[in-house]
């Protein structure tokens, strides 16, 4: 298809039809295999939902320059992303034991919060005012999970 072939498409759907495959291939190209379809699917609402695109006389370079600020976009909030989650890694390294299948079940059946506490008191050996701290929660909400922990995994490992 030449350029002047994508000028004259009649309808929206005609031109995404035709123009999908270079589009996503140069999507990928600029944020890899994974995130191609999202960057090329976010780049044609955009450009199909903006005010000019009725006006637009060349939808193959339209929708190229879509693409492109798309994943602009795209790599910029990825990177902010990975920058977050890293400044919140816990510096201090440590494994969980190996724990008998009765002990390793029954910490399972805990509820998610009540796991963290009790990985971070006994595992991460940290007082609970760091648990809380860690958790965002306050101290006695950390104590009430760290008693109801207890109580459960006593039940539980008792019988």
């Amino acid at each position: 298809m030449t350029t002047q072939d994508s000028d004259v498409l009649t309808s929206d759907g005609e031109v995404y039809r035709r123009l999908a495959p270079e589009l996503i291939r140069f999507a990928t190209a600029l944020v890899g295999p994974v995130d191609a379809a999202d960057v090329l699917s976010g780049a044609v609402v955009s450009a199909l939902g903006s005010p000019a695109w009725p006006r637009v006389v060349n939808h193959r370079a339209y929708l190229y320059r879509a693409v492109y600020n798309e994943s602009r976009t795209w790599l910029r909030r990825s990177a902010q992303r990975r920058s977050r989650e890293a400044s919140v890694v816990v510096e201090d390294r440590w494994e969980l034991p190996t724990l008998r299948l009765d002990v390793r079940k029954a910490v399972a059946a805990l509820t998610v919060r009540q796991r963290a506490v009790i990985v971070l008191t006994y595992w991460a050996d940290l007082a609970p005012a760091a648990v809380a701290d860690r958790l965002g929660i306050s101290e006695g909400t950390v104590r009430r999970h760290l008693a109801r922990a207890r109580a459960n995994l006593r039940r539980v490992l008792d019988d």
